[in-house]
């Protein structure tokens, strides 16, 4: 009987600890339907796996020295700003502490403008929630709201260095032509904003570009523009499924320029799923590649949760170490009736942040919560995105 008592005894201690231990809840949101869907699902397995190892770890350390495990919830917003801004306000009105995300850049500008532009004034009404964004990438979107912070890379910096670097190794090659995925807000803004001003900035000459949609499966009249203006290279802005179209119809076509040059968000998996015979050789600045012990665990534990790594999945497994970070030095509650004052000391503590360590070195942070990250330039060989050049 004894040894009854004592067993029983020893259940309910275990099932009270169990039914005591703290739990914070971080939200992410994106794209896990529709064209771009690959990008939300990756960010949701860095999340999960990321959570896991800090679980494993031991969690948080709340202000009572006490231990919290993350949860983590991950909604979709389809890559639509109507949705995005519902998805906000719908993890607004839980117990998240901040949210990691959007996708897409068209959801992030209005989503940020519906956060409360400056802190503490009482004039504005705007939700009062802090977003880290790791995968809309536009330039200049963080400067919106204090309460809107980005892990993204600087895609001016990155191009900048890119043009210079094909000018000076490749000095016979003198003419770009630019194709656009015009209606979305990031190849859109990197086309006509970033690609064809560093471009020109680095002495090549801008012979045309052509224009698509994001939904379109046909570039025949595109590429036959492109093949007139027989450039030396060509700049594609587009994300994966459009630049494996375009790709596909210059090679049908017969298009061949001595170089190719990618957006950001291209080099990616999904890509050379789609396209790595027509990709070869295509060359993208990125935020991330597997070349350091860090990166590999990340990308294999990533793995694990059946998403890829990539310059913006890893972003997300970056913000999770940053907010645990972040989390522990403000000293937040952790409990339900703390729950705005501690979402306001993390917005705080990301403010106050001027680096942050990444997978492939340290960030630098400005005023505005934009991050310059450490790049590389990769490029297409065979099923892979290899490492072609580290200009730092």
């Amino acid at each position: 009987m004894k040894k009854l008592a004592l067993a029983v005894a020893l259940a309910f201690a275990a099932g009270g600890a169990l039914a005591q231990e703290k739990t914070i809840k971080i939200a992410g949101f994106g794209a896990k339907s529709g064209v771009v869907r690959s990008f939300g699902v990756n960010s949701e397995a860095a999340m999960l796996a990321a959570a896991e190892v800090i679980n494993k770890q031991g969690g948080v350390k709340l202000a009572d020295g006490s231990k919290a495990k993350i949860a983590v919830e991950f909604l979709d917003d389809r890559c639509n700003a109507e949705e995005g801004i519902s998805v906000i306000r719908r993890i607004a009105g839980t117990d998240a502490l901040v949210a990691i995300g959007p996708t897409c850049s068209n959801v992030a500008e209005p989503l940020f403008g519906i956060l409360q532009k400056k802190v503490d004034n009482k004039g504005d009404s705007g939700l009062q929630f802090p977003v880290f964004t790791d995968v809309a990438i536009k330039v200049g979107l963080a400067k919106i709201s204090e309460w809107a912070f980005r892990n993204v890379p600087n895609e001016m910096t990155m191009y900048n260095s890119v043009f210079y670097w094909l000018h000076q190794k490749y000095p016979d090659l003198k003419t770009v032509y630019g194709g656009v995925e015009e209606d979305f807000a990031h190849s859109r803004a990197t086309w006509h904003l970033v690609m064809k001003d560093r471009a020109k900035a680095s002495g090549f000459a801008v012979a045309g570009e052509s224009k698509w949609l994001l939904a379109d499966t046909n570039f025949a009249t595109q590429v036959r523009e492109m093949k007139k203006a027989n450039a030396d290279i060509v700049a594609i802005s587009a994300h994966p499924f459009t630049t494996c179209g375009v790709l596909k119809e210059m090679q049908r076509q017969g298009v061949k320029p001595k170089l190719l040059v990618g957006l950001t968000s291209s080099s990616s998996l999904e890509t050379l799923q789609g396209c790595a015979k027509q990709a070869q050789g295509m060359i993208i600045p990125s935020s991330f590649a597997p070349v350091n012990k860090e990166a590999k665990f990340a990308a294999e534990q990533t793995a694990k949760k059946k998403g890829a790594a990539d310059l913006h999945s890893m972003a997300a497994w970056e913000n999770m170490f940053i907010l645990k970070q972040v989390m522990e030095s403000e000293k937040i509650a952790g409990t339900r009736a703390s729950v705005q004052a501690d979402r306001r000391k993390i917005r705080d503590g990301l403010a106050k942040l001027n680096t942050t360590q990444g997978l492939l070195g340290v960030s630098k942070r400005d005023a505005e919560g934009e991050a310059d990250k450490p790049y590389l330039f990769v490029q297409a060989k065979g099923n892979d995105w290899v490492v072609l050049h580290n200009p730092l």
